[in-house]
């Protein structure tokens, strides 16, 4: 079993340490410089370019917090990394340059977006850029497969599942209800093999994450954790949280 104190040792800043009433943008250079300045962790998205780059960025188009338009998968990086946010001089990074900015000196979790599609590109170019990388870093996913194939490329890196209990958003319509009924309760585990959870604040305590936690002895993030209240459970419930809007 991995030792990974150094993923719970701090809260966790979601998308970076962000604030956008101050100009700082989620999943930007500035936004985890912040979080590097105040000493937090930082959490940031990783989508897919077109010719198989990792972008640091949620959605999966442009456009909510950039200008331009498109799905980011059909653009280049070189064109990504050309568009501006609406706000301040940032640019959507590559991991790498992520990575080349925060050089160790906090720890970095990752999660890869996905499709749900069996696409490999992103896991084995995130595995590629890490291996490379000296600093603590987690690697985390909605997607059991995305977890299964790093598993089986890049071992060695500490893997994660993001959880909730019941996957009522409208993004996840399109998803079998057996599929999710395995994502709620876990049973992807004997192939996936995650080294850390990440569970819905909102939906702790739940069965699954607590019998990983104490069973499985699997260290246990509760995500986004915004509220006083929910911050309350976080403590109660989980090792550390994953946090927005405030400082902890």
């Amino acid at each position: 079993m991995r030792d990974l104190g150094w993923l719970v040792a701090r809260p966790i800043a979601h998308r970076g340490l962000h604030d956008a009433s101050r100009g700082t943008i989620e999943n930007t250079p500035t936004a985890v410089a912040e979080a590097i300045r105040f000493g937090y962790a930082a959490e940031v998205d990783l989508q897919v370019s077109a010719d198989g780059e990792a972008m640091v960025h949620h959605d999966d188009a442009l456009g909510r917090l950039t200008d331009g338009a498109g799905e980011l998968r059909t653009l280049s990086a070189a064109a990504i990394k050309a568009v501006p946010f609406r706000s301040g001089s940032d640019r959507i990074p590559t991991l790498g340059q992520l990575c080349d900015l925060v050089s160790g000196r906090i720890t970095l979790v990752l999660e890869l977006k996905s499709r749900f599609d069996g696409d490999r590109c992103l896991v084995e170019r995130v595995a590629k850029v890490l291996a490379s990388y000296a600093g603590p870093v987690a690697v985390m996913s909605f997607d059991p497969f995305q977890i299964e194939t790093l598993r089986a490329v890049a071992p060695h890196l500490a893997r994660g599942i993001v959880a909730e209990r019941h996957y009522r958003h409208a993004e996840w319509a399109e998803l079998p209800g057996r599929e999710r009924r395995n994502m709620a309760h876990l049973l992807h585990g004997w192939h996936t093999r995650p080294d850390f959870l990440a569970y819905a604040v909102h939906d702790l305590p739940a069965a699954a994450p607590t019998v990983a936690r104490y069973v499985f002895r699997r260290p246990l993030l509760a995500w986004t954790v915004r509220t006083t209240a929910e911050r309350l459970t976080a403590s109660r419930f989980a090792d550390q949280m994953i946090f927005e809007g405030f400082r902890p």
